[in-house]
C-alpha cells in the first residue's frame, strides 16, 4: 500500500531535490525541492541550460562537459558547487556544495536524457557530525540510558546501561522495568513512564533502590524520564536517565545519621543524670534511646550496687547477680532480653523488671561484662530482634552493670558507628549513675548519723504529753541540719528544744549533731535559757574553724568584713518548762516563734523576742516566762513545716495555727492532721515538729514546806516528809527519803543564807528540793577517817538515783531524786548497813 511521506520525514533533513535534463541537455522538469535548495523558481530553469542557472561562471566550463558525458549515456556522482539563494546567503548569494547522482534516461520514443538527485552537502555533513556526536554521547556517557518505545518495552540502552545489568546492549531490546526491578519499585516507575508518555511532562530525580545481577548490596538511582518527538512533533517513546547515587545516598545516611547521633548525645547530656536516683536515671537512658536509637532495651545493674556495697563488683566473671532496673520498648511483643543472652532452656521472657538473675558465662552479655566491651548478639532466624548491642556501663574503669539495645526485623543492623554511639550513651548513663551511688551512699550515712542525733520515739517528761515527728528532705534532696530535743531537767521540769541548721549535706547534719550535743550538755548544767543559747551561740562561732569557739570569737572581732563561708547558722528555740507552776521560759535565737493554744482559745503566736541566730555572736538573748493553763497545746517546728519555694511564710503559718484548732483531740492525731492538712512541699526541706499538752503536776503530788534557820527545822523537815509519803502510800521511800532530806537541811543550816524550803515532788520519780538563798554551791568531797563531817553529799551519791544543785535567781537549790518503789532502777534498800556504817 502506498503511503505518502509525513511531513518532518527524513528528507527534511537530508535537504534532498530532484530534477531531470532533456536530450538537449536542458532542463526539462524542476522539482519543489530543487526550487527550496537552488532558490530558482521552475519557470526561471525549464528550458535553459542548467549549467548557466546555478553553477557558478568559474565552474561552467567544466560543468558542460560533465553534461556531454552524462547525455552519452554515462552515470555520474560529484560534487558540485552552486549558488545559494539569496535567502541563505545574504545579499550577493554563496557557494554551495551538492553531492549530485546523475542517472542517464530514455523516453519511449529513445531520446536520451538524464534524472538528478541532488543533496546539500551542508546539511548531509551536519547530519552526519549530530549522528556522531550522539553515538559518542550514548555510547560513552558515564550515565545509563534507556529509550522505551510507545510500549514501553526496551528499544536501546547504552554501553553503561549493559555494563550495570550485564550481557550486550542489544540483548536489552523489548525488555520492561519488571526486569530489572523488584515489583514494588518496577509498579512505581511503570507508572511513571506512562504518565510521561501520555502527559508530555517530564518527571526529573525518581528515586529508584534495587539490586544489581550476582549482588546484594542495595543500590540507589536518580532517573529522570522525558518523552521524545519525531521531527514532526509526534511521539515515539520516552527516555530515561540514570545516574547510581549510592555513593550520595551513603554519604547522606552517615551525615543523617551523624547528626542523630549527635542530637541524642545531647539529648543525653540534658536529660540522663537528673536524678540522683539510680532507677530514675536508667529509665531516662532508655527514655532517650527508645524509639530514637533503637526498638527496644533494658538495663541491668549489680545486685550488690543497689544493696549499697563499699564496692562495686567491677570487672568479674560476668556470672554475678544483676536486677533488671528498666525496659522499654517500641514494639509489642517484644522479649525482655536479647535471646542470644540467655542460657539453655531459659524463657527471657521471665526476666522482668525488679527480677535478679545471672547471665551464663560463654553469653555474649557475660563476656561484655567480663571485659568491659560491648558485645554483638546474633539471633536466630525467624525471630523478632535480629539484632542486639551488649554494652557494659563502665564508670570510673569500674563496670556497674549491662544496658542491651535491640533493634528487630525490618531496621537496620547496628554498625560500628552504632555501636560507638552505644557506648557513650551507656558510659554517660554510667558516670551518672555512679555518681548518684555515691550520693546515696553519702546520703543514707548523713540519715544515719542525723537520726542517731535525734531522741527515740515517745519521749516523756513530767507534766506533759509530748508527741514528735521528724520527716528528713526525700532521696532527691541533701540532708539538712534540723533536730529537736526534750531534756528531762531536776525537779521534773523538761527543756524543749528545736533548731535548724542552715544549710544542707553532712557538713550541716554534723554541725547540728555537735550544737544538739552541746544543747544537752548546757541544758544538764540547768543553766537559764538565754545562758543557753549565749553560751551555744559562742559553741557555733567556732564549729567553721580548726581552733574551736575562741579562735572564732578572736577572729571575729579583728574582723567584721571576714568570710564566714565556715561560720555555721542556726536558729534555735529552748523553753524550760516547771509542771508545779505550769510556767514555761522561753528564749529564741533567730527562730519562728512558738504556737500555744489554750483551751476554747483561738492558736497564738507567741511574742518572743526573736534575737540573732547562732554563730552570729554579739548579741545578748531575752528570755520570756509564759503561764499556761491546764490542757493548753504548745506547738515548736522548724521552717520546713510551713514554708517553701511556692509558699509564703505568713501563709504557712496561717495554715498552721488553723491546722492546729478546732475540737481536742488526742496529740498523736493533731500531728498527723497538720502533716497531711499543711502543703509542705515536702522534699524541699526537712521538717521537725515538737508538740507538748500541759498536765500540771496536781497539787496533792506536791509537798511545799518554809522552815526556819534553826537546829530543830531539822527534825521537822523529816516529821513532814515521813507523812507525806505516807500520804502518798510510799513507805518503802520513807527511812532512805528521811536520811537524805536530814542531810540536805543540816547543809542549808550551816552553809547555807535565810529561809530554808523544802518541796517535795512526785511523778515518775520522787524528787526532794531544799532551797536556801546561800549562793554557795555544794562540792562532793573524800573525807578522811580522823574528819567528823564531810560525808552527806557522799551518802546523797550513794543512795539516790540522780543528785545535784542549781542556782535560782535568789540562791540556789539542792536536790536528790529516787525512784519509785515499782521502777526498774536499783533502790537504795539494796544497800547493806555495812555500807552505810562503813562511811561514819
Amino acid at each position: 500500500m502506498w503511503q505518502s511521506s509525513p511531513p518532518g520525514s527524513v528528507y527534511d533533513y537530508i535537504r534532498l531535490a530532484s530534477f531531470s535534463l532533456g536530450a538537449d541537455g536542458l532542463v526539462e522538469q524542476w522539482s519543489r525541492r530543487a526550487e527550496e535548495l537552488f532558490g530558482i523558481c521552475a519557470r526561471d530553469v525549464v528550458g535553459r541550460d542548467p549549467v548557466q542557472v546555478f553553477l557558478p561562471e568559474h565552474h561552467r566550463a567544466r560543468g558542460h562537459h560533465e553534461v556531454a558525458e552524462i547525455l552519452d549515456g554515462k552515470e555520474w556522482t560529484g560534487l558540485v558547487p552552486f549558488r545559494m539563494p539569496d535567502s541563505a546567503a545574504g545579499a550577493g548569494g554563496a557557494e554551495g556544495m551538492a553531492e549530485i547522482y546523475v542517472m542517464p534516461s530514455e523516453t519511449a520514443t529513445g531520446e536520451r536524457g538524464a534524472l538528478c538527485l541532488v543533496v546539500d552537502v551542508t546539511a548531509l555533513r551536519r547530519i552526519e557530525t549530530d549522528l556522531a556526536a550522539s553515538q559518542a554521547i550514548f555510547g560513552q556517557s558515564p550515565f545509563g540510558f534507556l529509550l522505551f518505545g510507545t510500549d514501553l518495552t526496551v528499544q536501546r540502552t547504552n554501553r553503561r546501561f549493559a555494563t550495570v545489568f550485564g550481557g550486550a546492549a542489544e540483548d536489552h531490546r523489548g525488555r520492561t522495568v519488571h526486569d530489572y526491578l523488584a515489583r514494588p519499585e518496577a509498579d512505581r516507575v511503570a507508572d511513571a513512564l506512562a504518565r510521561v508518555l501520555a502527559t508530555g511532562e517530564s518527571i526529573t530525580d525518581i528515586q529508584i533502590t534495587g539490586t544489581e545481577p550476582g549482588s546484594t548490596e542495595r543500590r540507589h538511582w536518580s532517573v529522570n524520564l522525558y518523552r521524545v518527538h519525531s521531527g514532526s512533533g509526534r511521539p515515539v517513546g520516552v527516555a530515561g536517565l540514570a545516574t547510581d547515587v549510592t555513593r550520595r545516598h551513603r554519604a547522606a545516611r552517615e551525615a543523617a545519621d551523624a547528626r542523630r547521633n549527635l542530637a541524642l548525645l545531647n539529648e543525653a547530656g540534658a536529660r540522663i543524670g537528673n536524678s540522683l536516683d539510680l532507677e530514675t536515671t536508667a529509665r531516662e537512658l532508655l527514655d532517650v534511646a527508645v524509639p530514637g536509637f533503637c526498638d527496644l532495651a533494658s538495663v541491668d545493674l549489680y545486685q550488690g550496687l543497689l544493696t549499697g556495697d563499699e564496692a562495686p563488683p567491677g570487672v568479674t566473671d560476668g556470672s554475678a547477680e544483676l536486677r533488671r532496673v528498666a525496659f522499654a520498648s517500641a514494639v509489642s511483643d517484644a522479649p525482655l532480653a536479647a535471646p542470644g543472652c540467655v542460657g539453655p532452656g531459659e524463657d527471657p521472657a521471665e526476666v522482668t523488671v525488679g527480677s535478679v538473675h545471672r547471665y551464663p558465662f560463654g553469653t555474649p552479655c557475660a563476656k561484655a561484662l567480663r571485659t568491659g566491651r560491648a558485645r554483638a548478639v546474633h539471633a536466630d532466624d525467624g525471630e523478632l530482634v535480629h539484632s542486639t548491642l551488649a554494652v557494659p556501663m563502665v564508670a570510673h574503669d569500674t563496670v556497674i552493670g549491662l544496658v542491651q539495645f535491640s533493634r528487630t526485623k525490618g531496621s537496620e543492623s547496628f554498625g560500628e558507628r552504632d555501636r560507638a554511639l552505644a557506648t557513650e550513651l551507656a558510659s554517660r548513663a554510667a558516670v551518672c549513675m555512679d555518681n548518684a551511688r555515691l550520693y546515696r551512699r553519702e546520703h543514707e550515712r548523713a540519715l544515719i548519723l542525723q537520726r542517731s542525733l535525734l531522741p527515740p520515739g515517745d519521749p516523756e517528761a513530767a507534766g506533759l504529753d509530748i508527741a514528735c515527728r521528724y520527716l528528713p528532705g526525700n532521696t532527691a534532696t541533701e540532708v539538712g541540719g534540723d533536730w529537736f530535743d526534750v531534756i528531762e531537767l531536776p525537779g521534773h521540769r523538761t527543756a524543749l528544744v528545736v533548731g535548724d541548721v542552715m544549710g544542707r549535706g553532712l557538713r550541716a547534719a554534723v554541725a547540728m549533731g555537735e550544737l544538739r550535743t552541746a544543747v544537752r550538755t548546757l541544758a544538764l548544767l540547768d543553766l537559764e535559757p538565754a545562758e543557753v543559747l549565749s553560751a551555744l551561740d559562742e559553741i557555733a562561732r567556732g564549729l567553721g574553724t580548726p581552733s574551736g569557739a575562741q579562735h572564732a570569737s578572736r577572729a571575729a572581732h579583728k574582723s567584721r568584713d571576714a568570710d564566714l563561708s565556715e561560720v555555721y547558722l542556726a536558729t534555735c528555740v529552748y523553753a524550760v518548762y516547771d509542771p508545779v507552776t505550769r510556767r514555761c521560759t522561753f528564749a529564741n535565737a533567730g527562730h519562728l516563734p512558738p504556737i500555744v493554744v489554750e483551751p476554747g482559745e483561738e492558736p497564738l503566736l507567741l511574742d518572743v523576742p526573736p534575737g540573732m541566730p547562732l554563730g552570729v555572736g554579739g548579741e545578748p538573748f531575752e528570755e520570756v516566762e509564759v503561764e499556761l493553763s491546764e490542757g493548753s497545746l504548745l506547738a515548736l517546728y522548724t521552717d520546713g513545716l510551713v514554708e517553701s519555694r511556692e509558699h509564703p511564710l505568713d501563709e504557712g503559718l496561717h495554715d498552721l495555727r488553723t491546722a492546729m484548732s478546732g475540737p481536742v483531740r488526742p496529740l498523736e492525731d493533731v500531728c498527723d492532721h497538720v502533716l497531711t492538712t499543711l502543703d509542705t512541699r515536702h522534699g524541699e526541706d526537712d521538717i521537725a515538729l515538737l508538740m507538748a499538752r500541759i498536765q500540771g503536776l496536781p497539787a496533792e503530788a506536791v509537798g511545799d514546806w518554809r522552815l526556819p534557820r534553826e537546829p530543830r527545822s531539822v527534825g521537822r523537815a523529816r516529821e513532814l516528809a515521813r507523812a507525806q509519803l505516807v500520804s502518798w502510800d510510799l513507805e518503802d521511800l520513807v527511812d532512805t527519803t528521811e536520811l537524805l532530806v536530814s542531810e540536805l537541811v543540816t547543809n542549808a543550816l550551816r552553809y547555807g543564807e535565810g529561809e530554808i524550803r523544802l518541796r517535795l515532788l512526785r511523778d515518775r520519780t520522787l524528787v526532794c528540793e531544799v532551797w536556801d538563798a546561800g549562793l554557795v554551791q555544794p562540792r562532793r568531797r573524800r573525807a578522811r577517817d580522823t574528819d567528823e563531817g564531810g560525808r552527806g553529799l557522799q551518802l546523797v551519791g550513794l543512795l539516790s538515783a540522780a543528785w545535784g544543785a542549781r542556782r535560782t535567781p535568789r540562791g540556789k537549790t539542792v536536790w536528790f531524786e529516787l525512784p519509785l518503789p515499782d521502777g526498774e532502777s536499783r533502790t537504795p534498800a539494796e544497800l547493806s548497813v555495812e555500807q552505810l556504817l562503813s562511811m561514819y
